[in-house]
């Protein structure tokens, strides 16, 4: 009760406060949800497994490994079939880049919101008080002797409370965006570098041009040696 009481002496930047509070809750469980559950770190175990399939120039056995869903399967699914159809070092390179970029945007396109809602609530409550205190010495000055210690009271209380709301609301929201941009960036971090040792990985391990020496000489055998149907 005493909640809402101080609530409806804040004033009309209250509501506006109380929005942006609901948007950062609603952005903190997204936040949650998609930085912990539905996109965990890259693991060290699947570039080693990937790895495996390539010194044994496996690549079918790797692409079929690289079904998961998860940022750095996607990327890794797209480099292996490439090199799997002979494409060049470049070719590669700039389609995992470009692939690896996307992840890293998906990632990390709503953390920054958290930082904002938290500062416009810091400004809505410092908004509120000055309002607030405005107001008062306004009616003080106009109002009889007997009316303005009340006045004056009541304007500092909708200053106080205003304040004190657009804090709870900042801190929580701040606080949050720290964490997740911690944990945005080391997640960026093991992206980007299991993607660049999964690329070298495909350009050292992996000889195409005996590959495509090896499917150049069975079509010239197919040829010299056809086969009759009788």
């Amino acid at each position: 009760m005493k909640l809402v009481h101080a609530f409806n002496e804040g004033g009309v930047f209250m509501y506006f406060i109380l929005i942006f509070g609901l948007f950062s809750i609603a952005m903190i469980i997204e936040r949650y949800i998609a930085l912990y559950k539905k996109n965990p770190e890259p693991s060290a175990a699947f570039r080693k497994s990937i790895l495996g399939f390539l010194a044994q120039g496996d690549l079918s056995g790797a692409e079929r490994f690289s079904n998961e869903d998860n940022a750095l399967a996607r990327v890794a699914k797209l480099g292996i079939t490439l090199r799997s159809q002979n494409a060049g070092d470049e070719e590669i390179q700039a389609r995992m880049d470009e692939a690896l970029s996307k992840e890293i945007h998906h990632i990390d396109r709503r953390t920054g919101f958290l930082a904002m809602f938290g500062n416009v609530a810091t400004l809505l409550g410092l908004l509120g008080t000055i309002s607030g205190m405005i107001g008062s010495f306004a009616a003080v000055a106009s109002a009889n002797p007997a009316d303005r210690a009340t006045m004056l009271s009541r304007g500092i209380s909708e200053a106080m409370n205003c304040t004190a709301f657009g804090l709870i609301v900042a801190i929580p929201a701040l606080v949050a965006f720290a964490i997740f941009q911690n944990k945005t960036d080391r997640f960026v971090n093991s992206l980007t570098t299991m993607t660049s040792e999964i690329f070298h990985d495909l350009l050292f391990l992996v000889d195409t041009d005996r590959s495509s020496s090896r499917y150049a000489n069975t079509t010239a055998n197919a040829k010299n040696n056809p086969v009759h149907v009788n």
